[in-house]
This record gives structure tokens, C-alpha cells and sequence, in this order.
């Protein structure tokens, strides 16, 4: 297996992400930051902060599998998060387990960073991911 996800000792776990990926295949993935839109660039779940963190996470899945990866390779995540605030969390990990079945996604490593805006206006997320294949 390319990927070894884990929580060491002495770091918080969580359910959500693993603190340390242990990649060691010899190929990367690096996937633009991917936001919630169709496949015609049209803007999906507009005001929905779950419902564009899966379809954003659908985006991300469709890149890896263009490069012949899925989530179980990712190495790392970074989501941005338009005008985050802590009580956004249940709508975020909401969008997260809505599409976690459909992409098979696995806790990699993650980091989460609010941002006052994204690239056009009503994103609320834009998601990043780095994946290591053999």
C-alpha cells in the first residue's frame, strides 16, 4: 500500500483526518484547488456550505482519477473556507460524510484555512489535494 495514514502518540486523534501520511510510491498527484461546479464551470448547492463540500470533494475524486489515483492515495488536503467561523464545523464534516461512501475518501491529513473570498463570488469552498501513486 503506497499510503499509511496514522495518528502517533502524544497527537489528538480524530475521526476526521490522521495527524502523519507515510507515502512511498514513486509518482505525485497534485490536484488544483478544486470548488463546487458542474462539469459546464456552473456554480452547484449556491449558500450551501455542505452541499458544496461534496460536490467539491466529487471534483477532487474525478481530477484523481483522471491521473489513475483515488483518495486513498492522498498524502494531503487543504480546504478554504470563505468567512469561516468554528460553528460552521457540523455543515462542513455534514458535506465531508454526505460524499465519503461515493469517493471512497480516507482521513488523510488536513489542514483548514478561512479566507475572506474565493475566486468568484458564492464558492464557499476550494479544496487542494496531493497524492502519492506507485
Amino acid at each position: 500500500m503506497p499510503v499509511v495514514l496514522l495518528n502517533p502518540e502524544g497527537l489528538p486523534k480524530t475521526e476526521v483526518y490522521r495527524q502523519v501520511a507515510i507515502a512511498t510510491g514513486t509518482r505525485q498527484v497534485h490536484i488544483a484547488g478544486q470548488v463546487s461546479c458542474d462539469a459546464q464551470g456552473q456554480l452547484v448547492a449556491e449558500g450551501d456550505l455542505a452541499g458544496q463540500v461534496a460536490q467539491a470533494c466529487r471534483n477532487v475524486s474525478t481530477a484523481l482519477a483522471a491521473a489513475g489515483a483515488s483518495f486513498k492515495d492522498v498524502v494531503r488536503l487543504t480546504f478554504y473556507v470563505v468567512d469561516w467561523k468554528p460553528e460552521q464545523m457540523p455543515d462542513f464534516l455534514a458535506g465531508i460524510e454526505r460524499v465519503s461512501q461515493e469517493v471512497h475518501r480516507a482521513p488523510a491529513p488536513a489542514t483548514l484555512i478561512g479566507v475572506s473570498t474565493l475566486f468568484a463570488p458564492g464558492y464557499l469552498v476550494e479544496i487542494e489535494a496531493t497524492a502519492v501513486v506507485d
